[in-house]
């Protein structure tokens, strides 16, 4: 007889957490060591814009491409192609003597990094009923947090025990490592998993059948951007996503070039606004569905925590503009990535509220690909406004944080889940 694991949901997401973990050590690697990388091969500040710029457009063209491909071929096996080829990308990092090639392997990073966040979103909207959707998308978002806070002490004392190119090499093992409980434990979708209790399947698909992937409305990509729902989620993210990026991208350079760091004390400092992250993805999904526990609808839960994680980050922000020392700039971005996390947490969880599992994946991935749209433009802005000081690119992230919560309010609608227009007229006009 087959046995039954309980709480098996739990586990799925828990696991995608860990994947998340790995993508951000991966990605972050290059900053912390970029003092060094850059010494070693000869590039300057504008060359390392122009990797995160192309670092962020293969993310955008992998995020509209992996938020379909996951919905064509599933979570499962999506999750394997995604990570395994990023996993190929940062090892390879090791064999870099020139900027061009660093530049290809940072494009062939973004696409297959990408894969992470609508096969999460997927996940989500597949295993977890409405209540616990931005709990479980907490958990999957703190992954990032956690990655972010290991990722600069990590890499630093690995840095400074093998050299950068042998760094490279030990972090590309991770994620081939994770694929091993990975296969493992996701079988298939709850529908059909043998280890799925009938109470936990029963749990998953009763409490909400847009949580079951192909319930209720799926419209095509065609049909997504007809509903003002999905543009709600595309200009929210395009506002709000650049924040998190400038500090995911320029913090270990905002240090060194601010008050001198190397890459041994940038280790010590840059984790720590990444814990606020982390707060701030378990408070976000908690908040959301605690408000449903109450009474509330989803979308109006939602929107809540969404502007309270808005009205928490725009403050820090305009105090970052004048910190003096290391220990006061990172306290204040600790607190705007908190606030950054309970607001995207629960932007990121729209697209299951919206619509049913067989569309979540495409939305995600568009939302993810108008995400880094919105960051290209602050990346292409930073070095002409950093000349001086960082203080003008802080006002700038100020400003868009409003806009960002006002699409919410402005586009989302009234009601959550979208009708079916063929059914009700009520759906594409609310």
């Amino acid at each position: 007889m087959i046995r039954k694991i309980a709480g098996l949901r739990w586990l799925v997401i828990g696991l995608i957490a860990v994947a998340t973990v790995i993508n951000y050590i991966d990605r972050n690697a290059l900053a912390v060591m970029w003092p060094a990388v850059s010494k070693d091969i000869g590039a300057d500040k504008n060359d390392y814009a122009l990797l995160v710029t192309m670092f962020m457009i293969a993310y955008a063209v992998g995020q509209a491409l992996f938020g379909r491909v996951l919905d064509v071929i599933g979570t499962r096996l999506g999750f394997v192609v995604a990570i395994g080829f990023w996993s190929l990308s940062i090892a390879a990092h090791a064999l870099v003597r020139s900027i061009g090639l660093l530049a290809l392997l940072r494009v062939t990073l973004g696409v297959s990094e990408a894969g992470n966040w609508p096969g999460a979103a997927k996940a989500n909207a597949t295993w977890f009923p409405p209540r616990e959707r931005a709990l479980a998308q907490g958990i999957f978002n703190s992954g990032a947090a956690i990655g972010a806070i290991v990722s600069a002490p990590l890499v630093a004392l690995l840095y400074v025990a093998i050299g950068w190119r042998a760094t490279f090499l030990v972090i590309g093992v991770l994620g081939f490592l994770w694929l091993l409980p990975w296969l493992f434990v996701y079988r298939s979708d709850p529908d059909a998993h043998p280890w799925l209790s009938d109470a936990e399947r029963a749990h998953i698909a009763g409490k909400g059948e847009a949580a079951k992937d192909g319930a209720g409305y799926v419209p095509g990509m065609a049909a997504l951007l007809r509903h003002r729902q999905s543009w709600a989620i595309l200009v929210s993210r395009f506002f709000l996503d650049p924040v998190w990026w400038l500090f995911v991208s320029w913090l270990p350079i905002y240090l060194s070039e601010t008050f001198g760091f190397d890459v041994k004390q940038i280790g010590l400092f840059a984790w720590v606004p990444f814990v606020g992250a982390m707060l701030g993805s378990l408070v976000g999904g908690w908040s959301s569905g605690a408000l449903m526990r109450r009474g509330w609808g989803a979308l109006q839960a939602r929107r809540a925590a969404i502007t309270a994680g808005g009205v928490i980050m725009f403050p820090p922000l305009l105090l970052t503009m004048q910190a003096s020392d290391p220990l006061t700039a990172v306290l204040l971005i600790a607190v705007i990535l908190f606030g950054f996390q309970v607001a995207i947490n629960n932007i990121q969880t729209l697209p299951s509220d919206y619509f049913a599992g067989g569309a979540v994946g495409s939305l995600a991935g568009i939302g993810g690909t108008a995400a880094v749209a919105g960051t290209l433009v602050t990346t292409w802005l930073v070095p002409a406004m950093t000349a001086q000081s960082y203080a003008p690119i802080f006002a700038l992230a100020a400003a868009i944080v409003p806009l960002g919560v006002l699409a919410v309010w402005v586009l989302g609608g009234r009601e959550a889940p979208v009708a079916d227009p063929t059914i009700s007229k009520q759906g594409a006009v609310q």
